[in-house]
């Protein structure tokens, strides 16, 4: 009966042996090393040198080009008004009138005194002369001596007349109340009829100019010195000129370039801020004095190295950290960074020029991964393409290698 058995025990044996072969073939495919599996295809790009404009956005308050308080220079009535209110007005327009009889009359008063003070002095330049002529017949040297003194108190005298004819008529001209500048009137504060005195406190109008137009910004004295000192070490290169964009209360950006009118000069005792005064053209009028504004300066370019955006995270802690392929595999780098530029990251460490950054297919990447390197394009809306025109296949899934084992 043993012998009976013995065939029986063998076929038993042999065929629980054969269902651990399946089991035993994947434990061995599953503890098979990294580099027995296919490479994984991921978007590259190479790392250049960029030269990247260096610009600060500081706050500002436009404030007028000119700006004048007219006020009176003599007394009197205001007989006119000849200004339309928010019309242009140039310079010397008339403004105002005064009524101007009393300094017309003023005016006729000092003329008939100059004419007489011209013929006082004839009449004494004749004196003179005759008693020149008759010096001792009759005529003392004393009495020449009286004479050259009337001449000399009636050209005196007609100097004096001289001197209140021109202030009259001056006072006459003050009648008249002009613009000293081109700019635009705002609406009056007197009335036709109103009394008016010489330089009062209360203006009669407002003209301002407001093309061109300043723009004044703080900036902290700190940053100020600390763009000194990288023009200084060669770290930032000063552009052809410092260019300033100005950016409008509802987002948009104001058309036209600005120029500088004043440098920082003095620095505030309570802020540490220093005012820069920059200047722009205003033909249109888009900015009136007192707008809150926003203004860009660029100062020059640093050179550095541009890491898009969409190919870095940002752990919980703030680390920024990418992936660059080297010698076919994924290593990930930890980036410093000093603030973005057109939707890429400004880098100073972490990546070195000509390394090649992954930039798609990092869904699930881990490091040390096995990757296949293929060159892309990142166009200005940041959809990526491969450099070759192929269709993209980035983050599949590897296929799993072919089963050499022999069929049985």
């Amino acid at each position: 009966m043993a012998s009976s058995r013995t065939p029986r025990t063998i076929r038993v044996l042999v065929a629980a042996f054969a269902l651990t072969l399946p089991q035993a073939d994947l434990l061995h495919a599953q503890d098979a090393p990294p580099a027995a599996r296919a490479a994984r295809e991921v978007g590259v790009i190479t790392l250049e040198a960029s030269d990247v404009p260096y610009s600060v956005t500081l706050p500002g308050r436009s404030t007028a080009f000119e700006e004048v308080a007219i006020r009176p220079r003599v007394s009197g009535v205001i007989s006119e008004i000849l200004y339309e209110p928010g019309s242009d007005v140039t310079k010397g327009e008339v403004l105002f009138r005064i009524d101007g009889d009393t300094y017309q009359a003023d005016v006729d008063a000092a003329e008939a005194d100059v004419a007489g003070a011209e013929a006082a002095l004839r009449s004494a330049g004749t004196t003179l002369s005759r008693y020149q002529k008759l010096v001792g017949t009759g005529v003392t040297a004393a009495d020449v001596d009286a004479a050259e003194v009337d001449v000399m108190q009636a050209k005196a005298t007609l100097s004096a007349a001289q001197a209140a004819l021109e202030l009259a008529k001056l006072d006459l001209e003050r009648t008249e109340i002009t613009s000293p500048i081109d700019g635009i009137a705002v609406l009056p504060e007197v009335s036709v009829g109103d009394l008016v005195t010489a330089n009062q406190e209360g203006a009669l109008t407002t003209v301002t100019r407001i093309d061109p137009i300043y723009v004044d910004v703080q900036e902290s004295i700190t940053r100020v010195q600390q763009t000194r000192e990288r023009l200084a070490q060669g770290s930032l290169n000063r552009g052809a000129r410092i260019e300033a964009e100005l950016e409008l209360e509802n987002g948009s950006m104001f058309e036209g370039q600005g120029t500088f009118v004043s440098p920082p000069v003095s620095v505030s005792t309570t802020t540490g801020t220093s005012v820069i005064r920059l200047r722009f053209d205003n033909p249109r009028r888009g900015i009136l004095p007192g707008q809150f504004l926003r203004v860009k300066l660029t100062f020059g370019t640093t050179p550095s190295i541009l890491v898009p955006q969409g190919a870095t995270s940002r752990a919980s802690d703030g680390t920024l950290t990418a992936f660059v392929a080297a010698d076919g595999k994924a290593e990930k780098r930890t980036l410093a960074a000093q603030g973005s530029y057109n939707n890429a990251w400004v880098v100073t460490e972490g990546v070195e020029i000509g390394e090649q950054l992954i930039v798609d297919g990092l869904r699930n990447l881990q490091r040390g991964a096995a990757v296949s390197p293929i060159d892309v394009v990142i166009s200005e809306t940041g959809v990526v393409t491969r450099a070759d025109g192929a269709p993209d296949s980035f983050g599949a899934a590897p296929e799993p290698a072919a089963d050499t084992r022999a069929k049985g």
